[in-house]
């Protein structure tokens, strides 16, 4: 479990907006160790967040339909950026 959540967010955190704007935060001549312990700490709390809210949904809702409705929002998301093409 470990290894596939650390891939899975992993790849999803590359080259993102938030990858992007922490590489213009350390890029900007400003401590790198600051900009460094801010992103990371940034990520950890918004990943203890998502922890405690799946936690509470689970509670409610039985894993699996959880894991239907993610995968269905990300195939209509999918869609929509191919349906927009670019624009």
């Amino acid at each position: 479990m470990f290894a596939q959540t650390f891939g899975l967010i992993f790849l999803a955190e590359l080259g993102d907006k938030t990858q992007l704007a922490t590489l213009s935060l350390a890029a900007s001549g400003e401590s790198r160790t600051t900009v460094f312990l801010a992103a990371a700490s940034a990520l950890v709390l918004t990943s203890a967040i998502g922890v405690v809210a799946g936690e509470a949904v689970a509670r409610l809702v039985p894993p699996v339909w959880i894991t239907r409705v993610a995968g269905m929002a990300f195939l209509v998301m999918g869609g929509l950026l191919l349906a927009k093409g670019g624009k």
